[in-house]
């Protein structure tokens, strides 16, 4: 049996842009991503903390260490500059192997920094 477990999650990050006339995904930054152990066109749920938006996406990668979280596309009206997010991934996995599982959690700065 196989079970979804929670693999990653950068918990509090702060929009920096939205971006509307954009094809869709969250722009995230390098160093974030891969802190949080995730990697470009991963499915992502985003939650939004200011006003309880909750949505499915993908990665792109966001210029290294520039502290950038964008909200791209239709997304771009669930967010707005300044809100804080929860970006969250999930994996599949056996279910004794889930057990054992430790996801990866990073709480970064006001900046987007770790």
């Amino acid at each position: 049996m196989l079970i979804q477990v929670l693999k990653s999650k950068i918990h509090g990050a702060k929009v920096t842009e939205t971006e509307l006339n954009y094809i869709g995904s969250i722009t995230i930054d390098e160093d974030l991503i891969e802190a949080a152990n995730m990697i470009e066109n991963e499915k992502v749920l985003v939650v939004n903390n200011n006003n309880g938006e909750r949505f499915e996406t993908y990665v792109i990668k966001g210029e290294r260490g520039s502290g950038t979280i964008g909200i791209n596309g239709a997304a771009a009206r669930k967010g707005i500059v300044g809100d804080t997010l929860i970006i969250i991934s999930f994996a599949q996995m056996d279910f004794e192997e889930a057990k054992k599982y430790k996801p990866t959690v990073v709480f970064p700065n006001d900046f987007n920094k770790i």
